[in-house]
């Protein structure tokens, strides 16, 4: 398995990120009052590049998961891989192209039904 080389701006948004997290559950800790969800929270991250690129990295990332993807493209759906830390999930998902210029096609038709401006009324 081959991996990608990290660039220093990528180290620079991890450390943020994880930074980020640690100060959310520091948050969290210090002021019970704070609601969190019973169901816990999904952390999900959204491959960029090709549909080739983007099924290689859910795989890849899979490996270092140690979790197996679901692969539900060929019912129109998404190719994801998640794995569970106690309630925080965390999951990559590469959705087609052909689902987002279906999704980009129906959006096209929402300002017909804006009913906040004069030409929808």
């Amino acid at each position: 398995m081959t991996t990608e080389p990290i660039v220093p701006g990528d180290l620079f948004a991890r450390r943020q990120t994880i930074a980020g997290l640690r100060a959310l559950a520091d948050f969290l800790e210090a002021n019970p009052g704070v609601p969190v969800n019973e169901y816990g929270w999904e952390v999900s991250y959204h491959p960029r590049g090709t549909d080739e690129d983007q099924a290689a990295e859910v795989d890849r990332i899979a490996a270092l998961l140690d979790a197996a993807p679901v692969d539900d493209r060929p019912d129109d759906g998404h190719y994801t891989v998640a794995k569970t830390f106690g309630r925080i999930t965390y999951k990559v998902v590469h959705i087609p192209a052909r689902q987002m210029d279906a999704y980009d096609a129906l959006m096209s038709y929402a300002p017909a039904f804006d009913t906040t401006t004069e030409e929808a009324a």
